[in-house]
């Protein structure tokens, strides 16, 4: 095993791990984003370059953006953010679910064929094919998770700005939101 393998894995686990346990979300969105450059990083150690670039561009640029700007428009006062009393519940019950999900994906790659690695062909796969793929055969996918990701922005958005009253010496707004008329 290589040093620089032993780097990036550190890198990754540290920072999925520190992203787990604070309690500040754009903190722990900032750690994320650096624990998924660590993917992209063991990408590029693998010598999977185009997926890499692929994980810089989509988790690293887009997602993440979205991710911050979820979280700093559906922000709460700290206030707001009191430890509620049935957290320990919710705690074992997110560690039973994940426990679960961890087990049904070890299963499923402990039970799946693997070639081995002396019979099997490699197969290249050219940038240009990948993109036809994508575009072609799979465009409709693509543009659905677009579609999905914009929508949960401007769900955010719209969280954000109803149902959150504005301090004492902060000016409303300057469009005021529309009123309904009772006759």
């Amino acid at each position: 095993m290589s040093i620089a393998f032993l780097i990036i894995a550190l890198v990754t686990l540290g920072s999925a791990a520190v992203a787990m346990s604070l309690r500040n979300l754009i903190h722990s969105a900032l750690l994320l984003i650096a624990s998924w450059a660590g993917i992209a990083a063991f990408y590029l150690w693998a010598g999977a370059e185009f997926v890499a670039f692929a994980q810089l561009l989509v988790y690293v640029g887009a997602v993440s953006m979205v991710v911050l700007f979820a979280v700093l428009l559906t922000r709460q006062s700290r206030v707001d953010m009191a430890i509620a009393p049935d957290a320990l519940r919710r705690i074992v019950a997110a560690l039973l679910a994940g426990g679960a999900t961890l087990g049904v994906l070890f299963g499923a790659v402990v039970s799946a064929p693997l070639p081995i690695a002396a019979s099997a062909t490699p197969v290249t796969v050219s940038v240009r094919q990948m993109g036809q793929e994508l575009m072609g055969t799979h465009a409709a996918a693509l543009l659905i998770v677009g579609a999905l990701l914009t929508v949960a922005l401007l769900g955010a958005i719209i969280l954000a700005s109803t149902g959150r009253e504005d301090p004492p010496g902060v000016a409303p707004p300057a469009v005021a939101p529309p009123t309904r008329k009772t006759s």
